[in-house]
């Protein structure tokens, strides 16, 4: 494993603990120093990514609201920050279309989730919210739920947005996660000038964490002379406590070659900043992180105090769960689903302008214009 490690820092070749040390299916091998074409490319898209000129192009027109309806929201973990703050969201928009919402914590294992997911469909509610952990997990309850017609919408459920027949879900909403990668990748490529030592944090116990990390592997690849020197595979309920060993290790492993981090998740730079503090590395300085998802309060505190972390891919968290209860109202209207997806976004120091979240201007407005009937 050490060797396979030491190789991958001179290769392209990623070590994932815990998995196979090769690099993956179809990755480009290096053929040429630098990738100019590549390099115009991502500072391109990063630049439209900065913007903060966009306004509220979402839905203008649904149903008015369903009353009295009462939703669970079923949530892999409460220590996930997107997890949870989808769910202050979804309530949030519940006390404004008026209904009631209660949150049940799976607790991050496969045994809670389904216990909670059990829960759930026993309580009879009108809906279930699938916070953040793939339906396979829960086939049974998702079985008899679908069975007793309480439909089930998705958060970063499945790997797409949208509805999905297997698993019957009345739509998954989520930003897509291609885009997602695609974006946290150009900002190492141009962030670097397309020369950098980089480091992925992943969770390969969710299919949606693990397809979106080796989406942003083979996008990094595309440029020779970023090196993935390392991919560490940390499940995300356990960053606390495997966190900081891991980057100690790979400080030691790569000193100042570990130029630049990607993460499935913001909360891994929460807990790398102790291991960094420690070995006397600067806030602002390298390794230059980026979390490709999900954006939450502390992320951006992070990034505005120039903390180990410089940028974030945000999910525009309260917008997500106003839209949760939007497609429910749908739902329960016998419409179709909005359709809706929202643009990525990479948030800085430069662009946040001190603010801890990102969502797109004037949804609240536009949901409740909606349900009022307006």
């Amino acid at each position: 494993m050490a060797l396979a490690c030491a190789l991958a820092a001179s290769a392209l070749v990623a070590c994932e603990r815990g998995s196979s040390t090769g690099p993956a299916p179809g990755l480009p091998e290096p053929t040429r120093a630098g990738c100019p074409a590549g390099l115009a490319r991502a500072e391109a898209a990063v630049r439209r990514a900065e913007r903060t000129d966009t306004a509220w192009d979402g839905p203008v027109a649904g149903p008015p609201a369903v009353p009295g309806e009462r939703i669970v929201y079923v949530a892999q973990t409460m220590t996930n920050p997107g997890v949870a703050g989808i769910a202050g969201a979804v309530r949030e928009a519940a006390r404004a279309i008026g209904w009631g919402v209660r949150v049940i914590d799976g607790q991050g294992t496969p045994a809670g989730v389904q216990g909670a997911f059990a829960q759930a469909v026993a309580l009879r509610p009108s809906g279930i919210v699938l916070g953040g952990f793939d339906p396979r997990l829960t086939s049974q309850q998702v079985a008899k739920a679908v069975g007793r017609r309480i439909p089930l919408i998705g958060w970063h459920a499945v790997a797409s947005p949208g509805p999905s027949r297997t698993p019957r879900l009345f739509t998954n909403v989520t930003t897509r996660v291609e885009d997602v990668a695609r974006i946290s990748a150009d900002w190492v490529v141009a962030d670097s000038h397309g020369r950098a030592g980089a480091v992925l944090f992943t969770d390969a116990s969710i299919p949606f964490a693990h397809h979106k990390s080796d989406l942003i592997r083979q996008r990094l690849a595309a440029c020779p002379d970023i090196r993935l020197l390392s991919v560490e595979n940390i499940p995300v309920q356990d960053t606390g406590t495997r966190t900081p060993q891991e980057v100690s290790s790979l400080l030691a492993r790569f000193g100042r070659r570990w130029t630049h981090s990607v993460a499935i998740n913001d909360v891994y730079f929460a807990d790398a900043a102790p291991a960094l503090r420690a070995a006397r590395r600067k806030g602002a300085g390298a390794p230059f992180n980026i979390g490709a998802g999900d954006g939450d309060p502390s992320a951006f505190q992070r990034i505005n105090s120039r903390q180990f972390q410089t940028a974030t891919v945000p999910e525009p968290l309260s917008q997500q769960g106003w839209q949760i209860v939007d497609e429910f109202n749908r739902a329960f209207s016998g419409a179709p689903p909005s359709g809706y997806t929202a643009p990525v976004r990479i948030a800085t120091a430069a662009n946040s302008a001190g603010a801890t979240a990102w969502d797109p201007p004037g949804f609240r407005a536009a949901y409740r214009r909606i349900w009022g009937g307006g």
